[in-house]
């Protein structure tokens, strides 16, 4: 099963979105936006791959927090801060099998799927 995390705007997200359909590969994708995972979920991608890599400094969202904001999703409650912020979450958040990725590379998800 893949699945993909994202919001439907986004370039990577586009990116991975057209890669796994040239590639004839099935998967769902899930709009953080609107069907904002649990928090448990978020909580095994931070636990997983770190609030660093999880947490989108690029987005408009991280550009409008205050200071404090930024170092609570950092270093305090990422979780939380993620969850009150779905856009924040760096995208796209690949679940195919046992991998967990964040962002995309056509190189490095050719090698998830070979």
């Amino acid at each position: 099963m893949t699945t993909i995390y994202g919001i439907p705007n986004c370039d990577s997200v586009k990116k991975a979105r057209k890669w796994l359909e040239a590639q004839n590969l099935a998967y769902t994708f899930v709009d953080v936006r609107e069907n904002t995972p649990p928090a448990s979920q978020i909580e095994r991608w931070v636990s997983t791959l770190g609030s660093e890599k999880m947490v989108n400094k690029r987005s408009t969202t991280w550009k409008n927090m205050s200071e404090e904001e930024r170092i609570e999703a950092q270093t305090g409650n990422t979780v939380g801060v993620l969850l009150a912020n779905p856009t924040l979450i760096k995208r796209p958040v690949l679940e195919h099998n046992d991998i967990l990725d964040v962002g995309f590379k056509a190189e490095t998800y050719a090698t998830y799927f070979s």
